[in-house]
């Protein structure tokens, strides 16, 4: 529609002049100390030297190996974890010249707490996912929507809607991947429905995560940091909802009409694949309890409970020995593994995305060593003191785009600027959901990308960029229009 494309054009046109702006911003970050204001003052300020630059030429050339990941298909906790170590070792170099040797290791160490707290909370939510896949939840889900008969409407909106309630305790790329599993069974070769249904599941996931302190890492980072509480996130399920629906209806009009024909697919829930949904409904509560009111870390509730799973998991494989034993590792001929294993917690663990933990570590790190250097401080009064939060917290959602999420969101974080409720509740909306301007913006988008491979693709997606676009910008308004109290 011609005002459709009058607001897409204001939007990006706006954009454009804030990224100009920003742009010069961000290069006097690289100027000498003198030339600008400081950062911290119990940081030293090394960013005018040999070894500050050095620094940042190294994450700079660590990053662009992380970004051509999908080229290259070197894992991207690769190069940053390398990174990470020859960051801080040139932080500890400059810290010695300054005579403050001990403080490095501190600084250090502190990364390493924070990292420590967010893998274990991760760790144990990942192994939760695991097991209820383990236990055919999600496939029996699956199931009932191939053979349901919907029309294909419906399973463009069905497929959109279930992937923004999952994952708010879901991770955004688990709950793409099963709702593009849905999509491409019920599709086949109809590539228009496949393409647009697995835009509408991209931002559908990435928005329902932006409410939730579980729904992304970012959120779990804000929320852990203390500066938003757990049930002050559902500030942002009203502003998410819009960022979802705005382009999901606006894409429904390029949806065929039709039933496609019914798959018959039959999936049953495993034993204790119920059991394990209200474990996990439980440990969130007594993760959000134990923070509320004790104010103890989330990481101890989610490892409690993910030890209550554990436990659980003993008398769930029992269970399957004592009542099939031919399913016993044992019965396998020797050098091959058994086609069905008796459930094993541990094997749950292992498939955990070792890759995303280990990417997490790696920067921690090397944001946390270039804000040891001076850098985070003065990116801050850039940003937060020249541009102003609300402009700041807006473009650094559409940064999320091109750059990942998690280091943009740990770099803010440890700039921790002087900001309302409100405006951290926009850092956290646009940096949620900011991913889903471009294909490449998120862990979902890439998956799918792989998933339905020369279906879904980036041009796909960034033909629909003005309708998302639209309600990134609407996403926002209705956040400082129903907030509004909280800035």
């Amino acid at each position: 529609p011609v005002a459709s494309s009058m607001i897409t054009t204001l939007f990006m046109a706006m954009i454009t002049h804030r990224f100009t702006k920003l742009s010069l911003v961000l290069a006097g970050l690289l100027l000498p100390a003198s030339a600008r204001a400081t950062g911290s003052a119990s940081l030293p300020d090394l960013t005018g030297g040999a070894i500050g630059w050095l620094a940042v030429a190294v994450f700079v050339v660590a990053y662009a190996v992380v970004i051509s990941e999908e080229f290259t298909e070197l894992r991207k906790s690769k190069p940053v974890i390398v990174a990470a170590g020859v960051i801080w070792v040139l932080v500890a170099i400059a810290y010695a010249g300054q005579g403050r040797a001990d403080e490095a290791a501190t600084l250090l160490r502190h990364n390493l707490l924070e990292y420590a707290e967010i893998m274990l909370f991760l760790l144990s939510a990942m192994t939760f996912i695991n097991t209820l896949e383990e236990r055919s939840v999600f496939k029996a889900l699956r199931a009932w929507m191939v053979s349901s008969g919907f029309t294909l409407r419906t399973i463009y909106w069905l497929a959109g809607a279930l992937a923004f309630v999952i994952s708010p305790f879901a991770d955004n790329l688990t709950t793409a991947l099963i709702m593009a599993s849905v999509v491409l069974a019920v599709g086949g070769d109809n590539k228009k429905f496949v393409a647009v249904s697995c835009i509408s599941i991209v931002v559908g996931a990435n928005a329902g995560g932006a409410f939730s302190p579980f729904g992304d890492i970012t959120t779990l980072m804000v929320w852990q940091k203390g500066v938003v509480k757990a049930e002050e996130f559902l500030a942002l399920f009203l502003p998410a909802l819009v960022n979802w629906l705005v382009p999901a209806a606006l894409m429904a009009f390029a949806v065929p009409a039709g039933k496609p024909a019914v798959v018959a697919e039959h999936a049953a829930v495993k034993r204790g694949g119920y059991v394990v949904i209200a474990l996990f409904l439980l440990t969130i509560a007594l993760t959000v309890a134990l923070h509320h009111y004790l104010h103890l870390p989330p990481f101890l509730g989610m490892m409690t409970g993910l030890g209550i799973l554990k436990v659980y998991g003993y008398f769930i494989r029992r269970h399957e020995v004592e009542t099939e034993p031919e399913i016993e590792v044992s019965s396998a001929p020797e050098g091959f593994k058994p086609a069905v294993k008796p459930f094993d917690i541990f094997i749950s663990m292992k498939r955990v995305e070792w890759d995303t933990l280990m990417f997490f570590y790696g920067v921690v790190l090397c944001v946390g060593g270039l804000g040891a250097l001076g850098y985070l401080a003065a990116m801050s009064q850039s940003l937060y003191g020249d541009l102003g939060a609300t402009t700041a917290n807006v473009l650094i959602g559409v940064a999320s785009a091109v750059i990942d999420n998690i280091p943009i969101m740990y770099a803010v974080l440890n700039m921790n600027p002087d900001m309302s409720l409100g405006q951290w509740l926009l850092v956290t909306l646009t940096a949620g959901v900011g991913g889903s301007l471009l294909s490449i913006g998120s862990a979902a988008g890439v998956g799918l990308m792989g998933q339905a491979r020369g279906t879904y693709t980036f041009f796909s997606h960034l033909k629909w960029t003005w309708a998302i676009a639209l309600g990134y910008a609407a996403s926002i308004w209705v956040h400082l229009l129903i907030n509004a109290k909280l800035f």
